[in-house]
Protein backbone atom coordinates (compact mmCIF):
# COMPACT_ATOMS: atom_id res chain seq x y z
CA UNK A 1 0.00 0.00 0.00
CA UNK A 2 1.25 3.76 -1.03
CA UNK A 3 1.30 6.23 1.25
CA UNK A 4 -0.56 8.63 -0.78
CA UNK A 5 -2.80 7.92 -4.22
CA UNK A 6 -4.25 10.10 -6.53
CA UNK A 7 -6.87 8.55 -8.58
CA UNK A 8 -8.01 10.34 -11.70
CA UNK A 9 -7.50 13.20 -9.93
CA UNK A 10 -8.63 17.47 -11.77
CA UNK A 11 -7.26 20.34 -9.68
CA UNK A 12 -8.53 23.74 -10.62
CA UNK A 13 -8.89 27.42 -9.52
CA UNK A 14 -12.01 28.66 -10.95
CA UNK A 15 -12.84 27.72 -14.53
CA UNK A 16 -8.66 26.87 -15.15
CA UNK A 17 -7.51 23.47 -14.61
CA UNK A 18 -3.96 23.35 -12.45
CA UNK A 19 -4.15 19.46 -12.84
CA UNK A 20 -6.13 16.94 -15.09
CA UNK A 21 -6.93 13.38 -14.34
CA UNK A 22 -3.92 12.86 -12.87
CA UNK A 23 -2.97 8.81 -11.30
CA UNK A 24 -0.18 9.84 -8.98
CA UNK A 25 1.78 6.81 -5.94
CA UNK A 26 3.30 8.37 -3.05
CA UNK A 27 6.21 5.60 -2.13
CA UNK A 28 5.59 4.55 1.39
CA UNK A 29 8.76 5.54 3.94
CA UNK A 30 10.54 6.88 0.95
CA UNK A 31 11.27 10.49 0.58
CA UNK A 32 9.99 12.10 -2.75
CA UNK A 33 10.33 15.49 -4.34
CA UNK A 34 7.93 17.38 -6.66
CA UNK A 35 9.92 19.39 -9.34
CA UNK A 36 8.89 22.11 -11.71
CA UNK A 37 8.62 25.35 -13.25
CA UNK A 38 6.75 28.20 -11.57
CA UNK A 39 2.86 27.80 -11.77
CA UNK A 40 3.23 24.03 -12.93
CA UNK A 41 0.96 23.35 -9.90
CA UNK A 42 3.10 21.51 -7.85
CA UNK A 43 2.42 23.21 -4.51
CA UNK A 44 -1.15 22.81 -5.89
CA UNK A 45 -0.93 19.23 -5.84
CA UNK A 46 1.01 19.44 -2.44
CA UNK A 47 -2.17 21.15 -1.07
CA UNK A 48 -4.75 18.64 -2.09
CA UNK A 49 -3.06 15.74 -1.06
CA UNK A 50 -3.25 17.36 2.52
CA UNK A 51 -6.95 18.36 1.95
CA UNK A 52 -6.50 21.96 1.62
CA UNK A 53 -7.73 22.15 -1.78
CA UNK A 54 -11.36 20.25 -2.60
CA UNK A 55 -11.04 18.27 -6.26
CA UNK A 56 -12.83 18.80 -8.98
CA UNK A 57 -12.84 15.36 -9.90
CA UNK A 58 -10.89 12.43 -8.81
CA UNK A 59 -9.75 10.86 -4.95
CA UNK A 60 -7.27 10.80 -3.12
CA UNK A 61 -6.15 7.95 -0.90
CA UNK A 62 -4.88 7.95 2.47
CA UNK A 63 -3.42 5.01 3.18
CA UNK A 64 -5.73 3.07 0.91
CA UNK A 65 -8.65 5.14 2.00
CA UNK A 66 -10.51 7.84 0.82
CA UNK A 67 -9.07 11.02 2.49
CA UNK A 68 -12.37 12.81 1.72
CA UNK A 69 -14.21 10.53 3.89
CA UNK A 70 -12.06 10.75 6.90
CA UNK A 71 -12.31 13.16 9.87
CA UNK A 72 -9.99 16.32 9.83
CA UNK A 73 -8.51 15.05 13.45
CA UNK A 74 -8.39 11.39 11.93
CA UNK A 75 -6.40 12.84 8.73
CA UNK A 76 -4.14 15.14 11.21
CA UNK A 77 -2.87 11.89 13.11
CA UNK A 78 -1.89 10.16 9.66
CA UNK A 79 -0.58 13.25 7.57
CA UNK A 80 1.10 16.33 8.64
CA UNK A 81 1.62 19.09 6.30
CA UNK A 82 4.14 22.22 6.70
CA UNK A 83 3.05 25.26 3.96
CA UNK A 84 5.47 27.35 2.62
CA UNK A 85 6.36 30.65 4.67
CA UNK A 86 4.18 29.83 7.76
CA UNK A 87 4.41 32.41 10.38
CA UNK A 88 3.82 32.43 14.09
CA UNK A 89 1.82 34.91 16.50
CA UNK A 90 4.20 37.52 18.32
CA UNK A 91 6.07 36.19 21.25
CA UNK A 92 4.86 32.75 20.94
CA UNK A 93 7.48 30.04 22.14
CA UNK A 94 9.15 27.55 20.38
CA UNK A 95 7.23 25.40 23.59
CA UNK A 96 4.17 27.03 22.70
CA UNK A 97 4.51 26.28 18.45
CA UNK A 98 5.62 22.80 19.27
CA UNK A 99 2.62 21.43 21.41
CA UNK A 100 0.17 22.95 18.93
CA UNK A 101 0.80 19.86 17.34
CA UNK A 102 -0.70 17.76 19.95
CA UNK A 103 -4.15 19.66 18.87
CA UNK A 104 -5.79 16.39 16.77
CA UNK A 105 -5.39 14.28 20.12
CA UNK A 106 -6.95 16.63 22.40
CA UNK A 107 -10.90 16.64 23.06
CA UNK A 108 -13.01 17.64 26.47
CA UNK A 109 -12.46 14.15 27.68
CA UNK A 110 -8.78 13.86 27.19
CA UNK A 111 -6.65 16.70 27.64
CA UNK A 112 -2.96 17.01 28.03
CA UNK A 113 -1.12 13.80 28.60
CA UNK A 114 2.29 11.95 29.28
CA UNK A 115 2.14 11.48 26.18
CA UNK A 116 1.71 14.41 24.61
CA UNK A 117 4.69 15.53 26.68
CA UNK A 118 7.14 12.48 25.59
CA UNK A 119 5.95 13.66 21.85
CA UNK A 120 6.72 17.66 22.32
CA UNK A 121 9.92 16.22 24.54
CA UNK A 122 11.29 14.03 21.68
CA UNK A 123 10.34 16.33 18.77
CA UNK A 124 12.31 19.14 20.13
CA UNK A 125 15.00 16.91 21.13
CA UNK A 126 14.78 15.36 17.11
CA UNK A 127 15.26 19.31 16.11
CA UNK A 128 18.30 20.67 18.41
CA UNK A 129 15.54 22.97 20.00
CA UNK A 130 15.86 21.46 23.87
CA UNK A 131 17.27 24.53 24.98
CA UNK A 132 15.55 26.75 22.84
CA UNK A 133 12.47 25.97 23.74
CA UNK A 134 11.16 28.60 25.93
CA UNK A 135 12.65 31.65 23.56
CA UNK A 136 10.11 33.30 21.29
CA UNK A 137 10.12 31.99 17.39
CA UNK A 138 10.43 35.31 16.13
CA UNK A 139 13.14 35.66 18.01
CA UNK A 140 15.25 32.67 16.07
CA UNK A 141 17.16 32.64 12.74
CA UNK A 142 15.77 31.52 9.69
CA UNK A 143 17.19 28.08 10.05
CA UNK A 144 16.09 27.72 14.22
CA UNK A 145 12.32 28.60 13.04
CA UNK A 146 11.78 26.30 9.87
CA UNK A 147 13.51 23.66 12.76
CA UNK A 148 10.75 25.02 15.24
CA UNK A 149 7.97 24.19 12.96
CA UNK A 150 9.28 21.30 11.68
CA UNK A 151 9.49 20.08 15.69
CA UNK A 152 5.50 20.97 15.49
CA UNK A 153 4.92 18.52 13.31
CA UNK A 154 7.02 15.39 14.36
CA UNK A 155 5.17 16.19 17.17
CA UNK A 156 2.24 15.44 15.62
CA UNK A 157 3.34 12.53 15.09
CA UNK A 158 2.29 11.05 12.13
CA UNK A 159 3.73 8.59 9.52
CA UNK A 160 3.54 11.10 6.30
CA UNK A 161 4.89 14.96 6.04
CA UNK A 162 4.31 16.98 3.45
CA UNK A 163 6.47 19.92 3.59
CA UNK A 164 6.12 22.95 0.33
CA UNK A 165 9.40 24.33 -0.36
CA UNK A 166 10.41 24.00 3.24
CA UNK A 167 13.67 26.04 2.24
CA UNK A 168 13.05 28.99 0.64
CA UNK A 169 14.14 32.04 2.40
CA UNK A 170 17.02 30.39 4.06
CA UNK A 171 20.69 30.74 3.17
CA UNK A 172 22.69 27.49 1.57
CA UNK A 173 23.96 26.16 4.91
CA UNK A 174 20.39 26.28 6.63
CA UNK A 175 18.83 24.81 3.15
CA UNK A 176 21.21 21.50 4.00
CA UNK A 177 20.55 21.83 7.64
CA UNK A 178 17.25 21.33 6.84
CA UNK A 179 17.18 18.61 4.84
CA UNK A 180 19.57 16.61 6.75
CA UNK A 181 17.11 16.64 9.52
CA UNK A 182 14.60 15.43 7.17
CA UNK A 183 16.41 12.72 5.44
CA UNK A 184 17.44 11.62 9.53
CA UNK A 185 13.59 11.56 10.09
CA UNK A 186 13.21 9.24 7.04
CA UNK A 187 16.44 7.06 7.77
CA UNK A 188 16.05 6.79 11.72
CA UNK A 189 12.02 6.91 11.21
CA UNK A 190 10.85 5.38 8.10
CA UNK A 191 8.66 8.82 8.03
CA UNK A 192 7.14 9.15 4.15
CA UNK A 193 8.62 12.58 3.31
CA UNK A 194 6.89 14.68 0.46
CA UNK A 195 8.02 18.08 -0.02
CA UNK A 196 8.17 20.66 -3.09
CA UNK A 197 12.16 22.15 -4.12
CA UNK A 198 13.52 23.98 -6.53
CA UNK A 199 17.15 22.85 -6.73
CA UNK A 200 17.61 20.15 -8.64
CA UNK A 201 20.94 19.04 -7.58
CA UNK A 202 19.12 19.26 -3.98
CA UNK A 203 16.59 17.03 -5.21
CA UNK A 204 18.83 14.60 -6.38
CA UNK A 205 20.91 14.39 -3.25
CA UNK A 206 18.16 13.76 -1.09
CA UNK A 207 15.28 12.45 -3.08
CA UNK A 208 14.57 8.42 -3.43
CA UNK A 209 11.80 9.43 -5.67
CA UNK A 210 11.48 12.54 -8.23
CA UNK A 211 7.96 13.48 -9.53
CA UNK A 212 8.24 16.34 -12.51
CA UNK A 213 5.08 17.96 -12.77
CA UNK A 214 4.60 19.86 -16.29
CA UNK A 215 1.58 20.92 -18.47
CA UNK A 216 -1.22 19.98 -15.72
CA UNK A 217 0.35 16.46 -15.77
CA UNK A 218 3.22 14.46 -14.63
CA UNK A 219 6.18 14.65 -17.13
CA UNK A 220 8.37 11.94 -15.53
CA UNK A 221 8.72 10.51 -12.09
CA UNK A 222 10.65 7.64 -10.55
CA UNK A 223 14.46 7.58 -9.06
CA UNK A 224 16.60 10.53 -9.42
CA UNK A 225 18.53 8.72 -12.15
CA UNK A 226 15.36 7.94 -13.98
CA UNK A 227 14.01 11.25 -13.96
CA UNK A 228 17.16 13.63 -14.14
CA UNK A 229 17.86 13.67 -18.03
CA UNK A 230 18.55 16.59 -19.88
CA UNK A 231 15.69 15.67 -22.08
CA UNK A 232 13.20 16.51 -19.16
CA UNK A 233 15.18 19.72 -18.45
CA UNK A 234 14.59 20.94 -21.39
CA UNK A 235 10.70 19.84 -21.76
CA UNK A 236 9.57 20.76 -17.85
CA UNK A 237 11.73 23.97 -17.61
CA UNK A 238 12.84 25.02 -20.93
CA UNK A 239 16.48 24.90 -20.22
CA UNK A 240 19.45 23.39 -21.81
CA UNK A 241 22.07 22.13 -19.89
CA UNK A 242 24.28 19.14 -19.44
CA UNK A 243 23.70 16.00 -16.67
CA UNK A 244 26.90 14.97 -14.84
CA UNK A 245 27.40 13.09 -11.65
CA UNK A 246 27.78 14.86 -8.66
CA UNK A 247 30.98 14.19 -7.03
CA UNK A 248 30.22 13.97 -3.72
CA UNK A 249 27.44 11.94 -3.97
CA UNK A 250 27.14 9.74 -7.36
CA UNK A 251 23.61 11.27 -7.74
CA UNK A 252 22.91 13.15 -11.03
CA UNK A 253 23.95 16.73 -11.50
CA UNK A 254 22.18 19.42 -13.74
CA UNK A 255 24.77 22.25 -15.05
CA UNK A 256 22.56 24.97 -16.70
CA UNK A 257 23.68 26.34 -19.88
CA UNK A 258 23.37 30.06 -20.08
CA UNK A 259 23.51 31.61 -23.63
CA UNK A 260 24.38 35.19 -23.05
CA UNK A 261 27.59 33.25 -21.24
CA UNK A 262 28.66 31.04 -23.46
CA UNK A 263 28.33 34.06 -26.04
CA UNK A 264 30.50 36.57 -24.02
CA UNK A 265 32.40 33.35 -23.29
CA UNK A 266 33.33 32.18 -27.21
CA UNK A 267 34.61 36.13 -27.60
CA UNK A 268 38.23 36.99 -27.14
CA UNK A 269 39.16 38.82 -24.16
CA UNK A 270 40.67 42.28 -24.75
CA UNK A 271 43.66 42.97 -22.42
CA UNK A 272 43.36 45.60 -19.72
CA UNK A 273 46.39 47.66 -19.62
CA UNK A 274 47.61 50.06 -16.71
Amino acid sequence: MHALETRQLTLSYGERNIIEALDLRIPRGQITVFIGSNGSGKSTLLRSLARLLKPKQGAILLDGESIAKQSTKEVAKRLAILPQGPTAPEGLTVLQLVKQGRYPYQSWLQQWSEEDERMVTKALAATQLTELANQPVDSLSGGQRQRAWIAMTLAQGTETILLDEPTTYLDMAHQIEILDLLYELNRTEQRTIVMVLHDLNLACRYAHHIVAVHNRSVYAEGSPDAVMTEEMVRHVFQMECQITRDPLYGTPMCIPFSKSRLTTAAEPRQMVHA
